[in-house]
């Protein structure tokens, strides 16, 4: 069962990977709204590559977020700033995806990719240290 959480862990790994490029992209051509929506799902398979280890996952996205926090934030293995990197991204993408009149500036989508990047990073070290990556 571990060999195939890590496996599980290293996949969703790669698809934070693929939509921190996808964001980045978007970025570039100025589709901020996509972009934050992009940077956002990197974060969430991110935190559902660390979640994996645990052998825990949920439907719903505020359940994916809690466990991280509850079992990764709280407990010092990620510093407080993650979580308010997620709740960031969260409301945005939120904002990007449901409201009609939302316009994405450009500063807001730099500032969620670059967000996104560092959580990726850190979680990566992370991965890395526990012979995932």
């Amino acid at each position: 069962m571990a060999g195939s959480l890590t496996a599980l862990s290293a996949h969703r790994f790669g698809r934070a990977k693929e939509e921190l490029q996808t964001a980045e992209l978007l970025l570039h051509n100025a589709s901020f709204r996509s972009s934050i929506n992009r940077s956002y799902y990197a974060i969430f398979h991110a935190i559902r590559a660390v979640n994996a280890l645990d052998g825990f996952d949920s439907s719903k996205h505020s359940g994916v977020i809690a466990h991280f926090n509850q079992q990764y934030v709280k407990t010092g293995v990620f510093g407080k700033e993650i979580s308010k990197i997620i709740r960031n991204a969260s409301e945005l993408r939120e904002q990007a995806d449901y409201e009609d009149f939302y316009n994405a500036t450009e500063e807001e989508a730099a500032e969620v990719f670059g967000q996104a990047y560092q959580l990726i990073s850190e979680i990566e070290g992370y991965l890395h240290g526990q012979g995932i990556l």
